[in-house]
């Protein structure tokens, strides 16, 4: 078995999606959640007003890059084609660490 690493997914929202992002939020929040311990952190980016959401950050613990790029194909928001661009990095985890 391939060990898991971390990947970071950001994904910044087109233009005028507000209304199309809320009424997928749901869906993509039961998705999201369906991942468990998959999903390491996610959330929201938002304006400069820090209320708006406009973007996805998500870091995922995956075997591979295309694991990963999985992950997020199947999120309700990439199927309503709410993003306008998409950024999979590998990421390395240093701090905190899981040192004893």
């Amino acid at each position: 078995m391939t060990p898991k690493k971390h990947y970071f997914i950001y994904r910044v929202d087109k233009p005028g999606t507000k209304e199309l992002r809320l009424r997928t939020r749901r869906a993509h929040l039961e998705y999201a959640a369906k991942l468990g311990e998959t999903l390491v952190f996610a959330g929201p980016t938002l304006a400069d007003d820090e209320e708006t959401m406009i973007g996805s950050v998500w870091v995922v613990a995956a075997s591979s890059k295309s694991e990963a790029e999985a992950l997020a194909a199947a999120d309700p928001y990439e199927q309503v084609d709410l993003f306008q661009s998409k950024l999979i990095q590998p990421l390395l985890k240093v701090i905190p660490s899981d040192a004893p």
